[in-house]
C-alpha cells in the first residue's frame, strides 16, 4: 500500500499541481502498489484521482461507529462520494471524523499498513491543528519510506503555512 497524508489548508490550485506530481509519482514508482487514502475533500480526493489515473487501486478508509459508516462532516460528504466511485475497495475504520486526534490516530493505523507515504508537506512543524509534520516522522520512526511532494508554486490558506515554504528533505 501506497498512503497519502499532507496539509488540509492547500489552496485549489495548489490541488492541481500536487494531482499533477501524485500521478506522476505513482506512474514512476516500480512496484504495483494499491493507493490508500483516508475519505475527505481536498489532498484525499487529489491522491484518489492520481491513483485511479495512474492506473492503481484505490482503498479509501471510511469512519466507522461501531460496524457502519459514521456521518461525515458537511465538507467531506461530496469527495467522499466520488472516492467511493474512484475505490476499488472500502474499509471501515473505528474513528470520529469531527476529532482532530482520532484523524491522526486513523492516519497513523493508516500508515503502519504502508509500505510507503507521499506527504504533501511544505516543512513546517506540527500545530495544534496540522499533523503532516508529525506523521512524516511517524513513517520514518518505522522504517516506511517518505516522499514529501511540495510542488513549485505551492501554496496554504491556513495559519500554520510558512511563507516561501521549502519542503523538508526528501
Amino acid at each position: 500500500m501506497i498512503a497519502a497524508v499532507g496539509h488540509t489548508d492547500l489552496t485549489p490550485s495548489t490541488l492541481t499541481l500536487v494531482e499533477t506530481e501524485l500521478r506522476a509519482r505513482l506512474e514512476r514508482l516500480a512496484e504495483e502498489a494499491t493507493g490508500l487514502v483516508r475519505v475527505g475533500s481536498g489532498l484525499p480526493l487529489a491522491f484518489g484521482r492520481a491513483v485511479r489515473e495512474a492506473g492503481r487501486r484505490l482503498v479509501v478508509l471510511l469512519p466507522a461507529q461501531g460496524s457502519v459508516p459514521a456521518v461525515l462532516p458537511r465538507r467531506d460528504r461530496v469527495a467522499a462520494g466520488e472516492l467511493l466511485l474512484l475505490a476499488e475497495r472500502m474499509r471501515l475504520l473505528p474513528y470520529d471524523p469531527e476529532g482532530r486526534d482520532a484523524c491522526v490516530s486513523a492516519d497513523e493505523r493508516m500508515i503502519r499498513t504502508s509500505r510507503r507515504l507521499l506527504a504533501v508537506w511544505d516543512g513546517s512543524p506540527s500545530n495544534g491543528r496540522d499533523a503532516t509534520a508529525h506523521l512524516v516522522a511517524y513513517a520514518r520512526a518505522r522504517g516506511i519510506p517518505v516522499d514529501v511532494v511540495w510542488p513549485r508554486g505551492a501554496a496554504r490558506t491556513g495559519a500554520g503555512a510558512r511563507p516561501n515554504s521549502v519542503p523538508a528533505p526528501r
